[in-house]
């Protein structure tokens, strides 16, 4: 189905404003699949994103400036993401031992454990949203967004 049947639009756009239309309207598409997974363990797509990184930092801490340059959506606030995770005890809080007004973060057992769960559900999720392409088209595909945002 093409964009401007998805839409159910008669106009017929420029090419670019068709084509940001319909990148916009396929990544509400993917992240509406993801929502509906993490619902299920009541975490948003932010707070998901945020164990994704404090995962990736392997116990080390992370600083809030750390999470904050890498989460996937720049306008959460991060903060409240955390205070959230850490209620949740998905996340955990400390004052480091060097410096006293530095606050280091770190994923729980707990968050590493919802990782390990949502990991193989997440990827067969993304695996059957793409089963459409092939590899060569997703490599495509990468190179082209990250041409886009460059």
């Amino acid at each position: 189905m093409d964009i401007e049947e998805a839409i159910q639009s008669n106009l017929t756009n420029k090419l670019e404003t068709k084509t940001v239309i319909n990148i916009v309207y396929t990544s509400r598409t993917v992240e509406e699949r993801l929502l509906t997974i993490l619902k299920t363990y009541d975490i948003s797509a932010p707070q998901y994103n945020v164990l994704r990184i404090l995962r990736g930092q392997k116990g080390a801490p992370a600083n809030l400036s750390t999470v904050q340059e890498r989460m996937v959506d720049k306008s959460s606030n991060t903060t409240r993401l955390i205070d959230k995770l850490i209620k949740k005890a998905l996340v955990k809080r400390q004052v480091c031992k060097d410096n006293r007004r530095k606050i280091e973060l770190f994923i729980t057992t707990q968050g590493l454990e919802l990782l390990t769960t949502l990991d193989p559900i997440t990827e067969q999720s993304n695996k059957q949203q793409l089963k459409k392409l092939s590899e060569k088209e997703l490599n495509t595909l990468n190179i082209l967004l990250d041409k886009l945002r460059s």
